[in-house]
């Protein structure tokens, strides 16, 4: 008995030795600075002004009142509904594209891929210039007879153009998880269903779409949570603006800590943030025993 007993203590020790390197990681860059940033937000934090005093929920409170803040909420909902929606339908139909196997099929992959791997600076200074209203691509409106706008100087058009940027940066990664979902369908259930008549559409909807739909709840939840993140983007190319127009929530953080230095209230924005973000992911996750296959 005692031998057994050692035995289990040993492999007790090895699995907790294996795990943790994980729990640490988690700890230090997850659970200690989140709790960090919530023990900030209730303080009135200014660095210039070298002020650091507890002000309990008085930053909780101003979020209710803050008009800036509702401006970038709602920036931040036509940026998330604009990326999701556009990311996941053009990734599905390059997969479907890609899926048939047709010629050429590698060199389209590689063109769609390849920003994924580029810098995101670089890729936004490149389309910086191109947005301009003499660039690029008024320049090629103009070979057409079209006379373009300043695409990133009116909040229609800044907004759509940081959406469109953001899109064909990264559905490139979302069609090659969509494509490896659609190559795991087994082509016996499409044959089935062929030879009972089911047209292109009706095998798509009935069968090819609840094969592949965990690779939609976790492309959904990818492309979600990083559209509730974007900084960069908005940093260099419209800075927010025009006006407020696309003050997006994590621009509006930056904005408070590190323009007008009142790190509390930064912090408070930042709670919120995650808030926001964990809420999202466990509807979807809830959600996916209606509608994802397999899942019961």
């Amino acid at each position: 008995m005692a031998t057994v007993s050692a035995a289990v203590r040993r492999d007790w020790l090895v699995g907790y030795a294996m795990v943790a390197p994980v729990v640490l990681g988690a700890l230090a860059f997850v659970v200690l600075p989140l709790g960090m940033v919530v023990w900030y937000s209730l303080h009135d934090w200014n660095v210039l002004a070298g002020t650091f005093t507890f002000a309990g929920a008085d930053n909780y409170q101003r979020l209710a009142t803050d008009p800036g803040l509702t401006d970038a909420l709602l920036a931040s909902l036509w940026f998330s509904i604009g990326l999701v929606v556009l990311n996941i339908v053009l990734a599905l139909l390059l997969a479907v594209l890609l899926n048939q196997r047709l010629p050429g099929t590698t060199t389209f992959r590689t063109f769609f891929f390849s920003p994924v791997v580029v810098s995101l600076v670089a890729w936004t200074i490149v389309w910086s210039f191109l947005l301009q209203a003499d660039g690029g691509i008024n320049g090629f409106l103009a070979l057409l007879g079209v006379d373009g706008p300043n695409w990133l100087r009116h909040p229609t058009t800044a907004m759509i153009s940081v959406v469109i940027v953001q899109v064909f940066k990264n559905v490139g990664l979302n069609m090659i998880l969509f494509l490896a979902a659609l190559q795991g369908v087994p082509e016996e259930l499409q044959e089935a269903a062929r030879l009972d008549g089911a047209g292109a559409w009706r095998r798509f909807r009935s069968i090819t779409l609840p094969l592949i739909s965990p690779t939609i709840l976790l492309v959904s939840i990818i492309t979600i949570v990083g559209s509730l993140e974007v900084f960069a983007q908005i940093d260099v190319l419209t800075g927010g603006g025009p006006g407020n127009s696309t003050t997006v929530l994590v621009y509006y953080l930056y904005q408070q800590a590190f323009q007008f230095n009142d790190f509390g209230y930064a912090s408070a924005v930042a709670v919120l943030l995650f808030v926001i973000v964990l809420v999202l992911t466990l509807l979807q996750w809830q959600s996916r025993k209606r509608w994802v296959f397999h899942e019961v």
